[in-house]
């Protein structure tokens, strides 16, 4: 119950943050501004090139999906550390302790209520990718649990690891070390980089296994999207990647539980 009752108000206090707002905001405008090329190659599609302007459309929603996807992470990991943070500095965490709260309880309530702006987000996000599909004059052949569940365990993954980082650090340095971590999952996964130089190499494949690999939770490659390209995944894949990005995401709850339980509850 106090667990609910936490989620339920952290929740509905995401809707009155200024900057989750502004940032949403402004992930709007991008969208809007990649609409463009999309109307563009509808406007061009004929009977001959039906085929090929499937394949420029399909790619083009898959590009901004990625966009939309990515941008939810952020939002992800900001909301979890802000829905700690603002307790902390504003000393109201001590009238909610008081009712009273166990530590672990509080942060599992902020935990939970983060994940369900989150599962909003990727509603709004499914329903994006099939309008954006639509405008194009094609449909998503993708599976639809696949668009919902993969984004959730990778949001709930930097949710975790943010949580994990704002009950050691304050939240300007948080999200620093999170977009250090963006990049450097970014770099470490790419093999081009460091393919000339063996010990950089060897270093960036370290930092692939130690850092979240989100690119196995990313849903982006289930929207490449032609009956005929289609990735076909077995429920062996499935369960691997979703577990992966579930037991990173435990750690990391884990730790925050464990490093909120020895830390003062005073103001900053």
């Amino acid at each position: 119950m106090k667990i609910r009752t936490l989620a339920w108000s952290t929740f509905g206090s995401f809707f009155h943050n200024r900057l989750v707002l502004l940032l949403l905001i402004l992930c709007i405008i991008v969208v809007l501004l990649m609409l463009t090329p999309l109307l563009g190659a509808k406007a061009v599609k004929t009977a001959q090139n039906a085929a090929q302007m499937q394949s420029v459309v399909l790619n083009m929603v898959s590009t901004i999906m990625e966009f939309v996807s990515g941008f939810g992470s952020i939002v992800a990991a900001w909301a979890a550390a802000d829905s700690v943070a603002t307790e902390m500095t504003s000393g109201t965490i001590l009238a909610v302790m008081a009712r009273p709260v166990k530590r672990w309880e509080f942060l599992v309530g902020k935990f939970s209520g983060a994940m369900m702006l989150m599962a909003v987000y990727v509603l709004m996000m499914f329903g994006l990718s099939w309008l954006l599909a639509w405008i194009g004059g094609e449909r998503i052949q993708s599976t639809p649990w696949v668009l919902l569940v993969y984004p959730m365990v990778r949001y709930a993954l930097w949710a975790a690891v943010a949580m994990a980082l704002v009950t050691l650090l304050r939240p300007i340095v948080t999200m620093g070390i999170l977009l250090l971590l963006f990049v450097g999952i970014e770099t470490a996964s790419s093999p081009s980089v460091g393919a000339d130089h063996p010990a950089l190499r060897r270093m960036l494949d370290v930092m692939h296994w130690v850092l979240p690999s989100t690119g196995l939770l990313s849903e982006s490659r289930f929207l490449e999207i032609t009956h005929a390209s289609l990735k076909q995944t077995g429920w062996v894949e499935h369960l691997t990647s979703l577990s992966y990005g579930l037991d990173y995401a435990l750690v990391c709850l884990l730790l925050a539980m464990w490093s909120f339980h020895y830390r003062s509850l005073k103001r900053d």
